[in-house]
């Protein structure tokens, strides 16, 4: 039996007035709606969305206002504004029954559009080196990064374009002791889409936001794939969040960093599959 090919659909859905967010739509079935990093794009996934399609489902990566194709307005970049560009996607696509994927950022960002606004049409999710609940450091919460070390990276972005893209590659090590050369180059020419005004004005949200006082309120059977060796988002992220989401899954990776999505993502999309069909 020939095996299936599948395409992307690249489509520009309009969120807002003059406001228009890149998604990327590739086969049939129950819909996976995939949610990116900073600064990245929907295109991260590129491992992920024809592991879903051949295996029966809808991946639907939408890019976030600001970030790689889709439109960059002035304005808000911040946790309100991104679920409410989500939920506009949705509808327009007219999607039920979705799982819901966010890496790094996008965990965040998944979370918090979850435990604000309860979306009857999200009915799983899942947390891929996500920094849900907070990236920030507090007197009782010493995961992540101090206040200083994210102002450090805004500073960065504010100042020099090609600062923050180097200051990027070190922290999440596209060195080439860690990641193969061509690969680091692929995901820094993603980040260089980004506009500089939502790189900074998200980052401010991201270091402010603190969803643990919210967690209790994401009730979605939720998978947890976090790398114990994550160097940006700490392993001790990961057990906060599955402290906080009762109806959740914690599933170590022994490496692969903050990349596992890409590094080892035979055994993630394994696990991301065996997660969605469980239920």
């Amino acid at each position: 039996m020939a095996t299936e090919t599948y395409y992307i659909n690249e489509k520009y859905i309009e969120v807002a007035p003059d406001v228009k967010l890149h998604v990327s739509d590739i086969g049939k079935g129950r819909p996976v709606v995939l949610l990116h990093g900073w600064p990245e794009s929907d295109a991260i996934f590129k491992y992920q969305y024809q592991v879903l399609a051949e295996n029966g489902y809808r991946a639907i990566g939408i890019t976030l206002r600001g970030f790689g194709k889709s439109d960059k307005p002035a304005g808000d970049y911040d946790f309100d504004v991104f679920s409410k560009d989500i939920q506009t996607v949705l509808d327009t696509l007219d999607l039920e029954n979705i799982v819901l994927v966010g890496f790094s950022m996008g965990g965040l960002v998944a979370a918090h559009y979850i435990a604000h606004y309860t979306p009857a049409c999200i009915k799983k999710l899942a947390l891929i080196s996500g920094s849900a609940p907070s990236l920030t450091r507090r007197d009782d919460y010493p995961y992540g990064f101090t206040v200083e070390e994210i102002n450090s990276l805004i500073t960065a972005t504010e100042m020099y374009r090609t600062d923050i893209l180097n200051v990027y590659g070190n922290l999440f090590r596209l060195d080439e002791d860690f990641m193969p050369l061509s690969i680091g180059k692929w995901i820094n020419s993603i980040n260089n889409e980004a506009g500089q005004e939502a790189c900074i004005k998200s980052m401010i949200a991201t270091r402010d936001m603190d969803l643990r006082p919210l967690l209790y309120k994401i009730t979605l059977p939720t998978a947890i794939f976090h790398a114990m060796d994550d160097n940006v988002f700490t392993f001790g992220i990961a057990e906060q969040a599955h402290q906080g989401i009762k109806d959740s899954t914690l599933i170590p990776f022994e490496k692969g960093g903050h990349w596992i999505l890409i590094k080892e993502q035979d055994k993630l999309n394994a696990g991301l599959l065996k997660f969605i069909a469980q239920f």
